[in-house]
Order: structure tokens, then sequence, then C-alpha cells
């Protein structure tokens, strides 16, 4: 019972976060808010908002290994297999708000991860976590990343980066948010009791799960959503979709889930750590290094090929 559960919660999950996206950006339109306000907020919130939930109820239920894996294991998926697969149907020329907002921020949040979690390395601490004042260092991270977003923004033309607000009327808008609502809490809440059950039937730690199968199943509609930008040419807007996710991820999603409960942090995940940072430096160079200031197929394969070894080597190591 509890495998159905399981996928029957990522698909409530994935479900919800869309509805809630929806009825959230109508309501905000109708309430007169620019684009750039619901750009930089309601939607790009969406994308994070299954890892926010799982998180939630992982931390609630001191599954800390959950929490953070999913995040870890989200980025890199984010950053090696969607960002690759999408230069892989596509050669990837981002646009300027890409080069000069999300992949600088999207650096500097997973140094963040790293600096964060490791503090007890360097003298500030017994161990190493992610505790509640560095939670809420990572929500002041989150608002000044919006506040920079929307200033910069608003010398912008395609704020959304070509995506559309649907307008309900306000009594379906307010149902479809708390549908959303609904479907984040029972989704989330699936997905973790899911996650606990598989872990102890098959005798595999939860840091594996939460890295893998949970940071797949959530990165779904990124990986949707990238792999048809690019089949109609607009590999950009899948770049800036799975950075903007990253940075979510790490601000909001890791934030939230060490306010709720401190995240002891084991230092065998400094690997993963590490990865998540060097796939951003590999973007970073890919782009600013290479010809023309994209990212071309072969590179796109590379990185692909890079998180298939990855993910080898933590089924190995584990």
């Amino acid at each position: 019972m509890l495998y159905i559960l399981f996928i029957l919660g990522f698909v409530i999950l994935l479900f919800g976060a869309n509805l809630l996206v929806d009825g959230a950006s109508s309501l905000g339109k109708k309430m007169s808010l620019s684009p750039i306000v619901i750009g930089f907020t309601i939607v790009a919130l969406g994308t994070s908002l299954p890892e926010l939930f799982i998180n939630i109820f992982a931390s609630a239920r001191g599954e800390t290994d959950l929490a953070i894996t999913n995040v870890l294991g989200s980025n890199i998926m984010n950053t090696m297999f969607i960002i690759g697969a999408a230069a892989f149907i596509f050669p990837i020329k981002p646009d300027r708000k890409t080069i000069n907002t999300l992949i600088p921020i999207s650096l500097v949040s997973a140094l963040a991860l790293g600096i964060l979690a490791n503090f007890g390395l360097f003298g500030f601490g017994k161990e190493n976590s992610i505790n509640r004042i560095e939670g809420f260092i990572l929500i002041g991270f989150l608002i000044g990343y919006l506040y920079y977003s929307w200033r910069y923004s608003k010398t912008e033309k395609d704020i959304l980066s070509g995506q559309t607000i649907r307008e309900f009327s306000v009594g379906r808008s307010v149902l479809l948010v708390m549908g959303g609502i609904a479907g984040l809490y029972f989704g989330g809440n699936w997905v973790v009791k899911g996650a606990i059950f598989i872990a102890g039937e098959f005798g595999i730690s939860k840091a594996l799960i939460g890295i893998t199968i949970v940071a797949v199943a959530t990165s779904l509609p990124e990986l949707i959503t990238s792999v048809v930008a690019a089949t109609k040419k607009n590999s950009g807007m899948a770049l800036g979709n799975a950075l903007g996710s990253n940075i979510f991820n790490v601000f909001l999603v890791l934030g939230i889930s060490s306010i709720i409960k401190p995240l002891p942090f084991s230092n065998n995940l400094n690997f993963d750590v590490g990865m998540v940072i060097a796939s951003n430096l590999i973007i970073f160079l890919f782009i600013f290094i290479g010809k023309g200031k994209r990212i071309s197929k072969t590179e796109g394969v590379s990185l692909m090929v890079l998180y298939l070894v990855y993910v080898g080597w933590l089924v190995v190591r584990n």
C-alpha cells in the first residue's frame, strides 16, 4: 500500500504545485501585482514547492538526512542532467538576465550551502549542521535575491521567460489555491512516509533515497519544461528555470527546513555538496570561457554522462 501512496504522492504533489501557482498568479494579476512581482515570487516558487513540502514533513519527522539530500540531489539533477539534456536537444544561448543574475547567484547559493553546513569544521560549533540562525540567514539571502531580481528586471522585457499568466474568477482562483495546498500537504506526507518505508524494506539509507529517487521525481516539472522548451529552440528558458529552482531550493527550502528543525550535516555529504558547487562551476566555465557564451550539444552530453556516473557512484557508495 505504501508503494502506491509513494508514487501517488509524487503525482498529487506535482499537480498541487501547478494548481497553487495558477491560482496564486491569477489572484496576483487581479490584485494588479506587476508581472515582475508575480514572476519572481509565485512562478519561481512553484518549481520548488514539491521539495519544500517534502522537506517540511521530513524535518517535522526528524528525517533530516532526507531533507538535506532531497535538495542536494535535486540541484545536481537540475544543473547536470536537465541542463545537459536541453543543450543536447538545442545548444543553450543564455539571455542577459541569466548571465548577470542566475548563474552567479546559483553559484553563491551552492557556496553558501557548503560553508553554512560545515561551520563546525571552522570551529563555530560542536558539530556540522544547518541550525535555525543559519536558516534565517538563508531566508535573508532569498529576500536579497528577490529584491535584486526585481530591480534588475525593471529594465527587462521578458520577465516571465515566455510564461503567460492565466486569469480566473476570484472564486475559482481561491479554490485552485486551496486545492493546491491540499495536494501539496497530502502528496508531501505520502512521499516522506513512502521513502522511509522503502529505505527500511530494502535496507538502504534514506540519504540515498532522498538524493536519487525523491530528488529525480521532484525535478520532473523542470525536466519536462526544459525538454519542451529545447524542442522549441528556447533552451535558454531551460537554463533559467533550472538555475532559478536551484536558488530557491537552497535559500527557501533548506532555510525553512532548518528553522523547523536544525539539520545535522554528515561529513559524508560533503562530496555531494562538492558536486553541487562543481556543477555550477562547470556551467559558469562553459558559458564564460567557451566559444560564443553558450552550452553546446557536446557539452550537454558531457553533463548528462557526469550525472549518470555520479548516480552510479552513489549506488556503490551506499
